[in-house]
């Protein structure tokens, strides 16, 4: 459980009062809730957690945690399962600025990831995805993305809700920047979400990055962003983080994580 000065920070911050001064930690989150999580998020892989083991539905493990207690760099270039669940991601909050190296969701363990869904670079992966049609009224572009764990189920009910957006929000979502493209996040090693088919950017013209901010004062970026909260708050409805909620943003990223955020409606 989060600490009461933890859950206050939180509070304040979701209701848009202040920026949280330090990140919440939900690294006690107990191995019940974790199980919970993983199998109503992967109910096809995820069988259950036997003692410090992710059981999948084929017999195979995968431990939960490594045992180490990781600095910022180190938990995002090297996370087990459990530091996926480091940070409480603040859905529905308001888009305020958060705190130092606040990156609910940002991390992602390589070997679940690979095993729910496949390695991009391995004959084969294509197997694995589908096609869907983005804003068939405004747009009809076609996005690839996971058929996988409901990904495209969920991507194309944000689709049919965004479609109906007054016109005003056309600018944000026409075109989509893609789905599914095999690379590694940009500066790092780590497979993106994108190399998954399970991520899709929009906007890219009405977007903020913090790797095209100019740094400020003790590697800081200040937090910019023009995507409004509706369209966040469809993407969060069905199972998808915002990369908004980053310290290091990408207000144009979503990402299929139901583990993080409220069951998909």
């Amino acid at each position: 459980m989060l600490r009461r000065t933890e859950i206050f920070l939180v509070a304040l911050a979701a209701a848009g009062i202040c920026q949280l001064a330090s990140p919440a930690f939900a690294d006690s989150i107990g191995s019940a809730e974790l199980e919970s999580r993983l199998r109503s998020a992967y109910p096809a892989f995820v069988s259950g957690v036997d003692g410090d083991k992710i059981v999948f539905r084929d017999g195979s493990r995968l431990p939960i945690t490594d045992g180490k207690d990781k600095p910022f760099d180190a938990w995002l270039a090297n996370p087990d399962i459990r530091d996926m669940f480091r940070f409480p991601y603040p859905q529905g909050a308001p888009a305020v600025a958060p705190a130092r190296n606040f990156d609910p969701g940002r991390a992602r363990n390589e070997a679940f990831f690979t095993k729910i869904y496949g390695d991009c670079a391995k004959p084969g992966f294509a197997s694995s995805l589908t096609t869907i049609t983005w804003l068939p009224s405004k747009s009809g572009q076609k996005i690839r993305i996971s058929r996988l764990n409901g990904v495209a189920e969920h991507l194309q009910a944000v689709s049919h809700e965004l479609d109906a957006l007054p016109a005003k929000f056309d600018v944000f979502l026409v075109p989509a920047a893609g789905g599914y493209l095999c690379r590694t996040i940009a500066g790092t090693e780590q497979r993106s979400g994108h190399g998954y088919g399970i991520a899709i950017d929009i906007a890219t013209r009405r977007s903020h990055y913090w790797r095209w901010a100019k740094e400020g004062s003790g590697h800081s970026y200040a937090f910019r962003n023009e995507i409004p909260p509706e369209i966040v708050s469809i993407f969060e409805k069905h199972g998808f983080i915002w990369g908004g909620r980053w310290y290091h943003y990408d207000t144009m990223h979503f990402e299929y994580r139901p583990e993080l955020l409220a069951a998909p409606k």
